[in-house]
C-alpha cells in the first residue's frame, strides 16, 4: 500500500480546501455578473431611493436568525451523538454549506459535516442531516400545498395530496421490503431510536425557521412597495418556496431557480418581473452568499478527523 508522507497530505488536503472556496466564489461572482435578468442601474437607483441602515439591519436580522435556527437544530440532533457547543455547530453548518454550494442539491453538505467526526460516525451524521433537512422539506411542502390552495391552484394541491397519500400508502404496503438490506421499517426504528424531546425540538425550530425566511421574502416585497394582501403574499410565496425547492438543483443557482418560479406566480398578481428578481436575488445573497463568506473560513481553518 501506498502512504503519502505527512507534510505532502497536509498540501493536499489544503489544495482540497483552496480550491472549494475559489469553486464557490467563482460560482457566486459568475451568477451576479452573467445574469441578464438583473439590470444593475436600476437596482443601485432603487436602493439609493429605498436606502436606509435601520431597513439594511432588519433584513439582516432575518439572516442571522434563519441561519441560528439552522445551527441550533443542528446542535439539537448531534447531541443524540455527543454534545457540541454553539460554535462547534456554527463551524459545522457553515462550512458544510460552503463545500455544498456547487453540488447538486447541496449534497455535498452532507460529506462537509460527516467530515468533522470520526469515519466510524458517517453513516449516522449522514442519517442526522436526512432528518435535519426532511423536516425542512416537509414543512415547505405542508405550507407550499396550502398556498397552492389559497391563491386558486387547487388542482396542483389535489393532486400533490393525491401523491402524498400514494406515497404514504405504498411505504406502508412495502414497510419490510427491503433494499441491500434497509426497509421502511428500519428506517422507522432508526428516527424512533432518537429521543421524542430532540424530534421536538428539531421540529420546532425547523417551523419558526421557516416563518423566518418566508417573512424576510415578504417584508423585501412591501420594501420594493409591491401591495398585495398579506395572506395572498404569503401563500405565493408558500407556494414558490414549495415549488422552486422540488427541482433538482445547486446552491448557487438557487435564486436563478426560485425567481423563474416567483416570477411566474407573482406575474400572475401583477408584479413587475425586474423586481421579483432581485428579491430573489437578495434572498439568496443574505441567505446563501454572506454564510457561504464566514463558512469558507471554516473550510479553509477545517482539520479533518478521518484518518
Amino acid at each position: 500500500m501506498i502512504t503519502i508522507p505527512h507534510k505532502s497530505k497536509q498540501f493536499l488536503v489544503f489544495l482540497i480546501k483552496l480550491l472549494i472556496v475559489t469553486a464557490a466564489f467563482y460560482f457566486i461572482y459568475d451568477q451576479l455578473a452573467n445574469n441578464d435578468k438583473l439590470d444593475w442601474s436600476k437596482f443601485q437607483n432603487l436602493l439609493k431611493e429605498k436606502f436606509s441602515i435601520l431597513g439594511i439591519l432588519f433584513l439582516l436580522s432575518f439572516s442571522f436568525a434563519n441561519r441560528f435556527l439552522e445551527i441550533l437544530k443542528w446542535q439539537n440532533l448531534v447531541s443524540f451523538l455527543k454534545p457540541i457547543s454553539v460554535g462547534e455547530s456554527t463551524k459545522q453548518v457553515l462550512g458544510a454549506l460552503t463545500t455544498g454550494i456547487f453540488t447538486p442539491n447541496g449534497l455535498g453538505e452532507y460529506a462537509g459535516k460527516a467530515l468533522y467526526f470520526e469515519k466510524s460516525k458517517t453513516k449516522q451524521i449522514i442519517f442526522l442531516n436526512l432528518i435535519c433537512n426532511g423536516i425542512q422539506m416537509f414543512l415547505t411542502i405542508l405550507f407550499g400545498t396550502i398556498g397552492l390552495e389559497i391563491i386558486g391552484y387547487w388542482k396542483w394541491s389535489l393532486a400533490i395530496l393525491l401523491l402524498a397519500f400514494a406515497i404514504c400508502l405504498l411505504a406502508l404496503l412495502s414497510k419490510k421490503f427491503k433494499i441491500k438490506g434497509y426497509s421502511i421499517e428500519k428506517l422507522i426504528d432508526k428516527i424512533n431510536e432518537i429521543p421524542k424531546r430532540i424530534h421536538n425540538k428539531n421540529n420546532f425550530l425547523a417551523l419558526c425557521r421557516y416563518l423566518v425566511f418566508s417573512h424576510q421574502y415578504y417584508f423585501l416585497f412591501l420594501a420594493f412597495d409591491v401591495d398585495l394582501p398579506y395572506l395572498t403574499m404569503m401563500a405565493t410565496i408558500a407556494a414558490v418556496y414549495f415549488l422552486a425547492s422540488s427541482l433538482p438543483s445547486f446552491q448557487f443557482l438557487d435564486f436563478a431557480v426560485k425567481g423563474s418560479v416567483a416570477v411566474f406566480f407573482f406575474g400572475k398578481l401583477g408584479v413587475n418581473e425586474w423586481i421579483v428578481v432581485f428579491i430573489s436575488t437578495l434572498m439568496w445573497f443574505l441567505n446563501v452568499v454572506l454564510p457561504v463568506v464566514i463558512g469558507s473560513y471554516y473550510v479553509l481553518k477545517f482539520k479533518p478527523k478521518w484518518n
